[in-house]
């Protein structure tokens, strides 16, 4: 499991920087639009990303130690 390389501390907060500024520009426009959901999910993931690892992958490792 150890395949994936973290991301320096430096990247990760210049990717959720970018994410919240992009969320906040984007807000007005997105305000009318139909897929404003499918827009933020991608920003969460976009935030939420700490390695090349895929997101779903990690958050579905952290979930499955609460069953085993």
């Amino acid at each position: 499991m150890s395949d994936y390389t973290p991301y320096s501390l430096s990247y990760i907060l210049l990717r959720r920087t970018l994410a919240m500024l992009v969320g906040i520009l984007a807000l007005p426009v997105m305000a009318f639009r139909a897929d404003r959901a499918r827009f933020y999910s991608y920003l969460h993931r976009v935030w939420a990303k700490t390695s090349n690892q895929p997101v779903w992958l990690a958050q579905t490792e952290i979930t499955g130690q609460y069953f085993y």
